[in-house]
């Protein structure tokens, strides 16, 4: 099967209402391409699952999409708040959620949990912490050889995975270099996974084999979307747009403002328009 396929295509046949989903870049080739298209679909009652949520889960928050959002850390990078995700979480505008927070370790652990197949991660965490307090799936377990207590998550097995990378091999291999977060346990975990490249080579010949952090059968699909991942970066491609990071502050704050926003640059708009937006950064 060919798994080279445009994106709307790879959104409609693996994400379905109601699935658990991870939209996974650390600062570096977060999938707003994917997510853009997610909105487009209509997607609804979603449990939107990221170490980062940024101004991409702000977006989809505030398009009425989640129902749920587990996360470590929600805000606008060097910026301040996630405005949608706080009148949703405030207001129930346009529609509550139900959060669950976790530590940055907790959720890298929890990925690699599931990447493993395992139930649960395991790890020295949270003492000291009030977090369990609020956080019910935050457990503890006392460790059968040492007797030292240790802390559990459960494990994080979404539906579907998309990342963003530099470089697919034409049999489908997946290539990222710079900044790697948890896109590879996020993929492993997942029950299905969908990438965007920035585009597709014959092979990674004369490259570091390390680079390759999937290979082609951990992948149902792939979609070639120049810029994909703006306004964050892709190292070797483009830089971070920090000024729409600003101006997303502003759009956000008001929800008029920010629903003409997402019917101009999303609704009305095509993944083709990310290359655009890359032109001169």
């Amino acid at each position: 099967m060919n798994k080279f396929v445009p994106l709307s295509q790879a959104v409609k046949e693996n994400l379905n209402d109601g699935d658990v989903v991870a939209f996974e870049g650390f600062t570096h080739l977060i999938p707003h391409a994917a997510a853009h298209e997610a909105i487009r679909q209509g997607r609804k009652d979603l449990t939107l699952i990221r170490m980062t949520p940024d101004i991409i889960y702000d977006q989809m928050i505030g398009m009425g999409m989640a129902r749920k959002v587990v996360f470590s850390y929600a805000g606008n990078p060097g910026v301040g708040l996630l405005r949608r995700m706080r009148d949703a979480i405030e207001n129930q505008y346009p529609r509550g959620i139900e959060t669950v927070e976790h530590s940055h370790s907790a959720m890298a652990q929890a990925y690699e949990a599931g990447a493993a197949g395992l139930p649960l991660a395991v790890f020295r965490g949270y003492k000291g912490a009030d977090l369990p307090k609020v956080n019910p799936a935050i457990q503890s377990i006392t460790c059968p050889y040492t007797g030292e207590e240790l802390a559990t998550v459960p494990s994080h097995r979404p539906d579907v995975t998309f990342i963003h990378a530099q470089k697919a091999s034409a049999r489908g291999d997946i290539l990222i270099e710079g900044i790697i977060g948890v896109q590879k346990e996020a993929a492993l975990a997942a029950r299905r996974v969908v990438v965007t490249v920035e585009e597709v080579v014959p092979d990674f010949k004369g490259l570091h084999p390390n680079l390759c952090i999937l290979p082609h059968w951990t992948v149902n699909a792939v979609a070639v979307v120049p810029g994909g991942a703006h306004p964050s970066y892709a190292h070797g491609y483009y830089a971070r747009d920090n000024a729409t990071y600003l101006e997303w502050d502003a759009i956000s704050a008001d929800r008029e403002r920010f629903a003409a926003w997402m019917e101009e640059h999303v609704m009305q708009a095509t993944p083709d328009a990310f290359a655009e937006r890359v032109q001169g950064l």
